[in-house]
């Protein structure tokens, strides 16, 4: 008899934490159902590539980087899902600002445009996470259209070179001579002199089809020309 009520309460105690936890899971998915989470994550995807791809076409550094290009897009990813938990609870997403107030990034940003964008990737990834996929997508395009407008402009100007020259310092004057003739923008960066000769860095703006490293290489008295590219306050 005690072994049959032991083995009632043990099916009882089974019905009811399987009942318990049908429950869990569909308050779980009451506001916040696979499909919703399915949808944002593609659509946060879609909109981290616009972002991404517009971040590649319009860099203008030495170095293009693509692991940031992938950090957008997870940014836009992390983000969206984020948003989804906690828009609907406030206690839940005062405790969210709390821990992130606490993180600190010890990677330095060092363009202040990578800095615009990680700002678009997380703003995207808000939007997103609030459903607004319309208006998402509506501020990805523009801002994406805006940025190639304004980078097409700013090609248009002549893109700024470090020239750096090894020569012999009778040489100097041709030297001049010659960046007088093909570059109309020109301006000494520093000069050092050697027993064994001179060198010379200028900062020139030029467009890639000018060459001026063979220009100067074939001026009497150089040694050696080297062109870097460069971003200065006038020249980016």
């Amino acid at each position: 008899m005690t072994q049959a009520m032991a083995e009632t309460v043990s099916a009882k105690s089974i019905l009811r934490s399987d009942s318990n936890l049908a429950q869990y899971f569909s308050e779980q998915f009451a506001a916040l159902t696979p499909a919703k989470v399915l949808i944002a994550l593609v659509m946060g995807f879609l909109v981290g590539l616009v972002v991404a791809f517009t971040y590649k076409k319009c860099y203008r550094g030495v170095l293009y980087s693509p692991n940031f290009s992938l950090t957008l897009i997870m940014l836009c990813l992390i983000t969206t899902p984020v948003v989804m938990c906690i828009k609907s609870d406030i206690s839940l997403s005062m405790g969210m600002v709390g821990a992130l107030s606490i993180v600190r990034f010890r990677t330095a940003v060092k363009e202040p445009m990578d800095t615009a964008y990680m700002f678009w990737a997380l703003t995207m990834g808000i939007l997103l996470g609030a459903e607004l996929y319309i208006v998402a997508l509506c501020v990805a395009l523009g801002i994406a259209l805006i940025l190639f407008l304004l980078n097409f402009v700013k090609f248009q100007n002549p893109n700024t070179y470090l020239l750096v020259v090894h020569y012999d310092e009778a040489a100097e004057y041709d030297i001049n001579e010659q960046l007088r003739r093909m570059i109309k923008y020109r301006r000494l960066r520093s000069k050092t002199v050697t027993r064994t000769g001179a060198e010379m860095t200028v900062e020139v703006r030029l467009d890639n089809k000018q060459d001026l490293v063979a220009g100067m290489l074939n001026i009497e008295g150089v040694y050696d020309a080297t062109l870097v590219a460069c971003q200065t306050e006038a020249g980016a």
